[in-house]
C-alpha cells in the first residue's frame, strides 16, 4: 500500500498530466483550434500561430505543442503566472509576452524585454492579430482585495473573423457586460475569489456570446450554469482538472 502511495505521489510532483481534447473552430483564416491544459491555462493555435494563455505547472506539459508565438497573461496570481515556467517556455527569442502593467513590473529584465505592457480597454495589432484587453476584476466588496481593479487583463482575441474572450479572474464587470459580438467565451467562475454560477450566467445573458465554456471552475456546479444560461448560448462542458 505505502509502494502505491509513494508512486501516485511521485506522478503527481513529477507533473504527470492528461492531455485533454481540443475544441476547434472555423474562422477566415482556417481553423482556430484551442486546447484546454488545466484550471486557467489554454493553448490557442491559429493561422500558423501558437499562443499560450497563463501557462504555469509543469514545462512539460507544453512538449507536445509548438514554441508559442505569443504568451498572454493576465494577472500575477500563481495559477495564471509562474516565471520559472515562463522562462522556459519563452526561450524562443521571437517570443512575444504580453501582461497588464501591474505584472510586468514583478518581471525581471529579460521578460520584460520581450513584453507588451497593456492596460485596461487597451489593444495592439503588433501580434498578427488584433487584441484587446478587457479589464478583469472583483466588484462584490468583500472580495475586491483579492482582483483590485486596474491589475489584472482578460482578453478578446480577433482571430480571422471570430472574437474569442477569455475571462481572466473577474466578476460580471461593466467592461465585460459591454462586449459585443463575441462569438467563444471562456468565463471564471469559482468562489471566493471570481463570481458564482448564478452571476456568471447572468453576465452571459448581458453580453451574450455564442458559445461560453467555463473554466477556471473548481468545485463549482458547472451543469448547473448550463441550465441557468438556458437557451441566452451554447454552453460547452469541458474537463479541466482529471
Amino acid at each position: 500500500m505505502k509502494c502505491i502511495h509513494l508512486i501516485a505521489c511521485l506522478i503527481f510532483f513529477c507533473g504527470f498530466h492528461q492531455i485533454r481534447a481540443a475544441e476547434a473552430f472555423s474562422t477566415s483564416k482556417g481553423k482556430v483550434v484551442v486546447t484546454p491544459i488545466n484550471h486557467a491555462t489554454m493553448v490557442v493555435e491559429w493561422d500558423g500561430k501558437t499562443i499560450y494563455v497563463d501557462p504555469v505547472g509543469q514545462p512539460d506539459w507544453y512538449k507536445r505543442f509548438p514554441k508559442p508565438d505569443v504568451v498572454l497573461l493576465t494577472h500575477v496570481h500563481g495559477d495564471h503566472y509562474r516565471e520559472a515556467v515562463l522562462k522556459v517556455v519563452c526561450r524562443a527569442a521571437s517570443t512575444q509576452l504580453v501582461a497588464p502593467p501591474a505584472l510586468v513590473g514583478v518581471f525581471g529584465g529579460d521578460l520584460k524585454s520581450k513584453t507588451i505592457s497593456l492596460g485596461n480597454g487597451a489593444s495592439t495589432d503588433k501580434l498578427g492579430f488584433k487584441l484587446e484587453a478587457v479589464a478583469s476584476y472583483n466588484t462584490t466588496p468583500p472580495r475586491k482585495r483579492f482582483h483590485p481593479k486596474g491589475q489584472g487583463n482578460g482578453y478578446v482575441l480577433n482571430l480571422g473573423g471570430k472574437r474569442i474572450y477569455i475571462s481572466g479572474d473577474t466578476e460580471g464587470t461593466p467592461e465585460m457586460l459591454a462586449l459585443k459580438n463575441i462569438d467563444v467565451a471562456f468565463l471564471c467562475m469559482n468562489l471566493p475569489y471570481t463570481m458564482d454560477v448564478t452571476a456568471a450566467a447572468n453576465a452571459v445573458k448581458v453580453f451574450k456570446p455564442k458559445v461560453v465554456y467555463p473554466y477556471h471552475s473548481r468545485g463549482q456546479d458547472t451543469a448547473k450554469f448550463k441550465i441557468l444560461v438556458g437557451s441566452a448560448a451554447e454552453v460547452r462542458l469541458r474537463n479541466w482538472y482529471k
